[in-house]
């Protein structure tokens, strides 16, 4: 039986986070080509974790810094490992390295946290993003630890195209992997135009594009109310902070309404999913479930990035806080309008999200890896040549931490 390791940055949490959801799609993904799959992490658990026991999912759970990791992945001598973001690749990955040589290296990025990161940085100084903003310490991490692995999952076709046009990247260490939904069990229908009413938006607010797009937001809706007085923005937040709470105001229908236990159908109950992100990366997981209950959205250009491959954004794309609120207000009002927004919502989780192609996909690029593993590593020189000094370098600091640490237990 084939093994897969996924070394977690969290436990995943699929109501929490699209990130969650994500890792939980791919966990399933290998369970039922009835690989053994094992989830290792060296973080803490919460209230919300998914019981990852209840589908037959074996957990571990791992400290950074400490040898006994060798002799546990020893042990297990998986076919794979699958890096949770490149911070996990950089603790563990020279460790599977140097105990698993034949282990496939496969890195979930989720998204580019330096694209993110660059983008966030040209906000705070109030400029346009440019492309030399990607030249920061942290894109060199994320884009070695990308060499360094076998492949890397990608989950935005904006961002297959960075890496390879921008950052020069060979696409064959590179796989296109969006969100996988099982269409099978999305409604065939779900309440008109008439039948729903309200703005809503959701993301996990220790996310800092959320938290900004909060804040965005509570300039914006003033305008919207303003044109729709009976109109509510509600929205819900996992880990909802207190200077969030702070912000519930019902006198303008501005509503901060905390976790969200069932996205789907507080989704289909509203008429419009609102959410002007300012930067960030990858692809949002609040448009798809929009999508899922054919919710029209009204975002941004970033907002959108990545999740059409070419097709029509199911709802309205706007870059200021005025174009924002009047697209609002005509969305929300225009009854034909929405119906043809509402409609492209299936079309487009046909054409990009469905499980099926996608999976069968990833599936055919790791049997074709592991069959030919020698010829495509000896074709990466840069990816070998990084893990031959990175091997070296973070191996002999990881040890000294784990003798101090040692000396400090005494």
């Amino acid at each position: 039986m084939r093994t897969l390791l996924i070394i977690g940055y969290v436990w995943p949490e699929p109501k929490s986070s699209a990130a969650g959801s994500h890792m939980l799609s791919i966990i399933r993904l290998f369970k039922r080509e009835s690989w053994r799959v094992i989830f290792a992490t060296p973080a803490q658990k919460t209230d919300f974790n998914f019981d990852l026991a209840s589908e037959q999912i074996e957990t571990q759970e791992i400290e950074i810094n400490d040898s006994g990791f060798d002799d546990y992945i020893k042990r297990i001598q998986p076919t794979a490992v699958l890096f949770d973001r490149f911070m996990m690749e950089e603790q563990f990955g020279w460790r599977v390295a140097e105990s698993c040589p034949d282990a496939l290296r496969i890195l979930d990025t989720e998204d580019l946290q330096c694209l993110r990161g660059a983008r966030q940085t040209a906000l705070k100084e109030n400029r346009d993003f440019s492309w030399s903003d990607l030249n920061s310490d942290l894109a060199k991490r994320e884009i070695a630890s990308i060499y360094r692995c076998d492949l890397s999952l990608i989950i935005s076709d904006f961002e297959m195209s960075l890496l390879t046009e921008h950052f020069k990247i060979d696409p064959a260490l590179l796989t296109h992997i969006p969100f996988m939904l099982d269409l099978k069990k999305i409604p065939l229908e779900s309440p008109s135009f008439s039948e729903r009413q309200h703005f809503v938006t959701i993301g996990n607010l220790r996310h800092a594009p959320n938290w900004d797009s909060l804040l965005y937001l509570q300039k914006i809706w003033p305008s919207i109310r303003k044109q729709l007085p009976n109109a509510e923005l509600h929205i819900y937040g996992s880990y909802t902070p207190p200077k969030a709470t702070a912000l519930n105001n019902p006198k303008i229908g501005f509503m901060i309404k905390d976790r969200a236990d069932d996205v789907r159908q507080i989704m289909q109950k509203a008429r419009v999913c609102l959410s002007p992100l300012r930067f960030g990366a990858g692809i949002k997981g609040k448009f798809v479930d929009a999508m899922q209950s054919r919710t029209p959205s009204i975002t941004t250009d970033i907002g959108a990035e990545g999740m059409t491959v070419g097709n029509p954004w199911p709802g309205l794309i706007a870059n200021t806080a005025e174009a924002i609120a009047e697209q609002a207000v005509v969305l929300y009002q225009d009854e034909k309008l929405w119906a043809e927004k509402s409609n492209q919502c299936e079309r487009l989780l046909r054409m990009v999200y469905d499980r099926e192609n996608i999976s069968k996909d990833l599936l055919i690029k790791v049997d074709f890896l592991l069959n030919n593993i020698g010829q495509h590593r000896a074709n990466n020189f840069t990816g070998s040549m990084l893990n031959h000094h990175t091997v070296r370098s973070t191996k002999y600091m990881s040890k000294w931490i784990e003798e101090k640490n040692k000396g400090l237990n005494i």
